[in-house]
């Protein structure tokens, strides 16, 4: 590792010994550090990958160039409103983006589109020459359009940019954030493991191109007979007969193959497309969401070519809702196989997605609740749909005693069981949460939940229905023990009674001076160590909700 990162150190030294500085005079550098960023590539989590390559690259940028950092995904889950610009644009600004990438939690969802708009506005880019550079592992979710908000900055901005690295993307997904950096006149740079996003902040965050010379001046050219405006018009349609897509499509252009298969890539462009390609064999693939399909052409000169695809395709739209009524399910996990997919697609929340014809397998996912549709779809049709998963939502919270106070310090977990034993006599576990306040979505059954804070435990029986929300009260019968021993290496909690064989029960224990810890109410006894191996012993009565000082010495 020390290795790779001095060879990376000296390669930013010569680009910037070789070249008059950044690619912009201010950059922003926006990370996504929504929940997807926890998946492993080589056996190591892609945020730590990310953290580390940053720390990496930028502990050899000059001090006088100004950077900004920008994350999202990092403080809620399932908001596409939780984006915060961390540092400003400033010289001098390295250590303060290291240090709030390693802080960031990673969470979220990924709202890409709005965040790249939000630093582009950071740099004033409508005044100044900006960039801003995009590291991402996924797609948008939060139905922003990268395609159309690159053209949009382009057209507004004063010599601005945004460069676009894919961690971990594949190469389909890479193509549809690939448009930001296109529109812009940018780049997008696919980097699938460590070494190649090292590259890639390299080349984004501290490369820049040198000028080039000025160009020589070129010879009269003899006149030429009149060319067309464009030689390739392409038009899509969902079904036969339908109108022409011109939002939200996309146009992947490769060389030909000699076996006519796909061959070097060229470009993709969106929308209502019309373009100049050099004489040659094309494959062309028109997408549409999910749905896929592609023609060779042959481009002579002097010829426009117009070829018509139909990409036999239907609109989906489902909204996934706890129970009848409720409101959309923003976190529910929407999974669709459609016909030809190998590995079907995963959304969330309200999801509208264009699909090839036929039977979808549409499953919704929300807490411990799911349920599956199959939903037919034929080509040139949407179907609105609503999803019911068919769950109740429950908060559980524990309280000290019934009307007292609630347990709300660390140490806190509950777990949910069904109430039917098994023949062995214990119960299905159907899901854990911890800390106060924590939330499940069960589907209807009779269910025991288990409290646990600190050394107390209690069960308390409860019942789901779809669509009831619960706020789930369990006392625990215990109190707080703080225990104070001067001097003491260990301390120990000991149920005072003991057993046939003359031993005591240990409860819990802490290496430290002091502990404190929930327990039952009841009778126990304390014993403090020190490192010359003696010791000391008091007893101690806990009263249910209340709190007991004890000092050991």
């Amino acid at each position: 590792m020390a290795g790779l990162a001095r060879s990376l150190a000296a390669a930013i030294l010569l680009l910037w010994m070789t070249t008059p500085g950044l690619a912009a005079d201010r950059v922003v550098i926006v990370l996504d550090a929504s929940g997807s960023m926890w998946a492993q590539i080589d056996g190591k989590p892609k945020l730590e990958i990310a953290r580390e390559s940053l720390r990496t690259v930028l502990q050899s940028v000059p001090a006088d160039k100004e950077i900004g950092f920008m994350a999202y995904g990092h403080r809620e889950k399932g908001s596409c409103e939780d984006i915060e610009l961390i540092v400003p644009p400033q010289a001098g600004s390295a250590g303060a983006v290291s240090a709030a990438a390693d802080s960031l939690k990673f969470i979220g969802k990924t709202p890409l589109t709005a965040a790249v708009k939000q630093a582009a506005e950071a740099l004033k880019y409508t005044e100044d020459k900006a960039t801003v550079i995009l590291i991402t592992d996924g797609l948008e979710t939060c139905n922003g359009d990268p395609c159309a908000l690159g053209k949009e900055l382009k057209a507004a901005g004063v010599d601005f940019t945004v460069d676009v690295v894919g961690f971990g993307l594949t190469a389909d997904e890479g193509k549809q954030v690939a448009c930001l950096a296109d529109n812009t006149g940018g780049k997008y740079i696919q980097a699938s493991d460590e070494q190649a996003l090292q590259n890639a902040l390299v080349e984004t965050i501290a490369a820049a191109p040198a000028p080039a010379p000025e160009p020589a001046p070129a010879p009269q050219p003899a006149p030429e007979p009149e060319k067309p405006e464009f030689n390739f018009v392409p038009t899509v349609v969902l079904a036969e007969g339908g109108d022409p897509v011109t939002e939200g499509n996309s146009w992947e252009i490769y060389k030909a193959s000699s076996d006519g298969t796909r061959g070097d890539y060229v470009t993709t462009e969106y929308g209502a497309y019309k373009g100049n390609l050099e004489l040659g064999d094309y494959v062309i693939v028109a997408r549409d969401g999910e749905a896929r399909i592609e023609q060779k052409i042959k481009v002579e000169a002097g010829q426009v070519y117009k070829p018509f695809f139909t990409l036999n395709a239907g609109t989906l739209i489902i909204h996934p809702r706890a129970s009848e009524g409720a409101d959309v399910a923003d976190g529910a996990a929407v999974v669709i196989a459609y016909p030809g997919v190998d590995t079907p697609p995963t959304y969330y929340g309200d999801t509208k997605v264009v699909l090839p014809a036929g039977d979808q397998k549409v499953t919704v996912t929300l807490g411990q609740g799911e349920v599956t549709e199959i939903i037919p779809l034929t080509a040139g049709r949407v179907i609105d749909k609503d999803v019911i998963v068919g769950v109740g939502h429950v908060v559980a919270n524990a309280y000290y005693v019934a009307g007292g106070d609630k347990a709300d310090g660390s140490g806190i977990g509950f777990k949910v069981f069904k109430a039917k034993k098994k023949f062995d006599g214990t119960r299905e576990e159907v899901t854990y949460a911890y800390g106060p306040d924590s939330k499940f979505d069960l589907p209807p059954d009779d269910y025991v939940l288990m409290a646990t804070v600190d050394l107390a435990v209690a069960e308390q029986p409860f019942s789901v229905k779809a669509g009831e929300n619960q706020d789930l009260k369990i006392a625990i019968n215990a109190g707080v023990l703080a225990i104070a021993a001067p001097g003491a290496s260990k301390i120990e909690i000991f149920d005072p009674k003991k057993d046939v064989n003359g031993n005591r029960k240990s409860l819990g224990y802490a290496y430290d001076e002091k502990y404190q810890a929930a327990l039952p109410a009841g009778d126990y006894a304390v014993v403090s160590e020190k490192l010359d191996n003696s010791s000391r012993e008091s007893t101690v009565t806990i009263k249910a909700g209340e709190r007991a000082e004890l000092t050991v010495q």
